[in-house]
């Protein structure tokens, strides 16, 4: 089997299983994801108590791409600090954007299968939105000064998703 066949049938397994597409009940940090350009929209859900993302999970809907993506970036966030999983978001977009170094891509683990989307720029927006809705999720607890609590998505006051109240 090549490699590119090996990759897709990895980026395949995610979107067709994803582990983590749920709802997450008590989350701590919910936050909407939204690509206009073709229509992808997750609801992305974190648990992190003292700095660290115990859970996470997501909904929503969108291409292969997008689906598959989100899941095994939470493959990799579990359990690790939201530092690091900063880095790794850091590590995907440079990857993306043909700056990472090979072992940065390899740290990456199975999202390295989407090393091949910066040849398609039209993806490119799909591969990158949960890693940019995470991004976006943990800076804002760092704006407030918190390694956990409660983070809504804009202007709700429920998930649209999860139906988990918001403060």
């Amino acid at each position: 089997m090549e490699i590119k066949d090996l990759y897709r049938e990895i980026v395949n397994e995610h979107n067709l299983h994803p582990a983590h597409k749920r709802d997450l009940p008590g989350a701590t940090i919910v936050l909407n994801g939204v690509n206009p350009s073709c229509g992808d929209d997750i609801y992305l859900q974190m648990k992190v108590e003292d700095g660290v993302i115990t859970d996470a999970a997501f909904n929503g809907s969108g291409c292969a791409i997008s689906q598959a993506s989100a899941d095994m970036m939470i493959d990799l966030i579990i359990g690790k600090s939201t530092q690091e999983a900063m880095r790794y978001a850091a590590q995907f977009m440079g990857m993306i954007k043909g700056t990472a170094s090979k072992e940065e891509i390899e740290e990456l683990e199975e999202a390295a299968a989407l090393e091949d989307i910066s040849h398609m720029p039209a993806r490119v927006k799909c591969a990158t939105l949960a890693w940019r809705t995470m991004k976006e999720e943990i800076e804002e607890l760092q704006k407030r000064g918190a390694s956990s609590g409660d983070v809504g998505a804009a202007g709700a006051d429920t998930c649209g998703v999860c139906e988990t109240k918001m403060p």
